[in-house]
């Protein structure tokens, strides 16, 4: 799946659960809270770095990544569109 892919089954997905109706602003406290629960499982594997625990991180992962995708949907941002253009920013970019 690419990106525009996985943005329109984000889209969808929101409408069939009932996720299309949050504002902007609870969709962005959503995403804050997955990342929080990402940190706490980033925290869990570092202590124990066992199967199930990488397991539970790739979930939260997707779960980030997932609110993002909805973020933008809700605003209108294209994100293939907006991955394409930082990626050509940042090739001409240089870092000191």
């Amino acid at each position: 799946m690419n990106t525009a892919e996985f943005q329109q089954y984000v889209k969808d997905w929101s409408e069939l659960k009932g996720f299309d109706k949050s504002t902007i602003e609870q969709r962005m406290l959503y995403l804050m809270t997955e990342v929080g629960e990402l940190a706490k499982e980033v925290l869990s594997v570092s202590f124990h770095p066992d199967a199930e625990r990488k397991e539970n991180l790739g979930y939260e992962m997707y779960d980030v990544v997932w609110n993002i995708f909805d973020l933008a949907n809700k605003l209108g941002i294209d994100l293939e569109q907006a991955f394409k253009a930082k990626m050509d920013i940042n090739d001409k970019r240089t870092w000191k």
